[in-house]
C-alpha cells in the first residue's frame, strides 16, 4: 500500500471513531477518486444506506470543482426528500478543501445543517 494512502486510511479511523451516524442526524460520507467523486448518507445505528449520489449519476458536466458541487446539491435534494435537516460531515480522511470542500458547500447551500 502506497504512504499516502496509508496515511489517509489512519486519518480516516481517528475521524470514524469519534463520529457516528442516526436515523434522525446520519453521516454524510465522501469518497474521492481521481477521476469521481461519491457522497452517501448513512445511518450507523441500523447499517443503513438512506441515499446516495455521484458525478457518474448526475452525468455532470464541468471542472471536477464543479461536479463535486453538483453532487453535494444532490444530496442535500435526496434529504430534504426523507426530511433531513441536519448531517454529520464525514470527510473520509482527505484534507477539507476542493473538491471536498466543494461538495459540502453545494450541500450547505442547498439547506443542509452541519
Amino acid at each position: 500500500m502506497r504512504e499516502k494512502e496509508e496515511y489517509r486510511k489512519r486519518r480516516k479511523m481517528k475521524i470514524r471513531k469519534k463520529i457516528s451516524g442516526t436515523a434522525d442526524r446520519p453521516r454524510l460520507a465522501v469518497f474521492r477518486s481521481n477521476a469521481h467523486i461519491y457522497a452517501q448518507l448513512i445511518d450507523d445505528e441500523n447499517n443503513v444506506t438512506l441515499g446516495s449520489a455521484s458525478d457518474l449519476d448526475l452525468k455532470a458536466k464541468g471542472t471536477k470543482t464543479e461536479r463535486a458541487e453538483t453532487v453535494g446539491k444532490e444530496i442535500a435534494k435526496i434529504a430534504k426528500s426523507k426530511k433531513i435537516e441536519t448531517i454529520i460531515f464525514d470527510r473520509g480522511g482527505y484534507k477539507f478543501h476542493g473538491r471536498v470542500k466543494a461538495l459540502a458547500d453545494g450541500a450547505k447551500e442547498a439547506g443542509l445543517i452541519f
